[in-house]
């Protein structure tokens, strides 16, 4: 597990993302998630649809579910599957700005609340799917983050998870000039390896069915993201000042996209999506039982 030398907080994260709104919104767009591409000749908005459909289809819905969106953002992702199938989601972020656009939306069938997913006073076995798109890595408490899940979805429940992970073998150089300086700029807690999530999820109670390295579908997006980034600081007077104001104490992540640029390539970062199921309760009980 990579940890930055300044730890990160849950009131850090939200200001990361109140402080930089704009530039996420005008970098980025509405879905605050990678793309994917499939063909590579996809446009950034169509790639960004397209990881969305990959977590859709990973979460094999049914009419009337109830889904728990874990790190909803702007509420792009969870309203294009409420758009497409009879669900009810609710979406939790820690970020008032993005909670204000998320809530805006007209989809009647979408929630977003503005809290910390690790004190998120839900009802235990409330919830028939959960997902969480690129933010179990700003959790401060990643096995928190599994239990959490594992105690709100119902037996037979499903949990598709996208993170940035460690890579494998990485080397010491990798370590201190690539990922924990992304942590520390990306206000991530820690980046964990696909041993330490399957790991903390196995103890959670979770089953692990799926798992896809989609790194070299999602890297593009980093490309993109720094040649909109260098285009809006000649064009848009707002992202410019935002950039370059020492105001901003989040302006050192614009350090971080050639860094992850570089990370993705080398494979000193991966990029992976993560399906787990809920273990019964009689068949937790059985487990246990055998052990004794």
């Amino acid at each position: 597990m990579i940890e930055p030398e300044l730890p990160s907080t849950a009131a850090g994260v939200a200001t990361h993302y109140d402080e930089l709104d704009l530039a996420y919104r005008r970098i980025w767009g509405e879905h605050v998630h990678h793309g994917y591409w499939r063909t590579g000749r996809e446009s950034a908005a169509q790639a960004a649809d397209a990881l969305t459909e990959v977590v859709e289809a990973r979460l094999a819905l049914e009419p009337g579910q109830r889904l728990c969106d874990i790190g909803c953002g702007y509420g792009a992702t969870a309203a294009w599957i409420a758009a497409r199938h009879d669900v009810c989601i609710t979406g939790f972020t820690l970020s008032a700005a993005q909670e204000r656009i998320a809530s805006a939306r007209p989809s009647p069938r979408f929630t977003c609340v503005r809290r910390d997913w690790l004190h998120n006073d839900l009802a235990d076995a409330c919830f028939d799917r959960a997902y969480a798109i690129e933010s179990s890595e700003h959790m401060v408490d990643k096995a928190r983050f599994f239990t959490e899940v594992a105690r709100i979805l119902r037996p037979g429940g499903r949990l598709v998870v996208c993170a940035w992970l460690e890579g494998e073998g990485v080397r010491p150089w990798e370590i201190a000039h690539l990922l924990e300086p992304i942590c520390r700029e990306g206000r991530l807690p820690s980046m964990g390896s696909r041993a330490d999530y399957e790991g903390l999820a196995a103890s959670a109670g979770f089953v692990l069915t799926d798992y896809e390295d989609a790194s070299a579908r999602v890297r593009r997006t980093w490309t993109i993201c720094l040649r909109r980034l260098a285009r809006g600081l000649l064009t848009d007077p707002a992202l410019r000042r935002l950039a370059f104001s020492r105001a901003t104490t989040n302006r050192s992540f614009m350090l971080s996209l050639p860094r992850l640029i570089v990370a993705l390539r080398t494979g000193a970062m991966r990029y992976g999506i993560f399906v787990w199921d809920k273990v019964s309760d009689s068949a937790s009980s059985d487990a246990t039982g055998r052990g004794t």
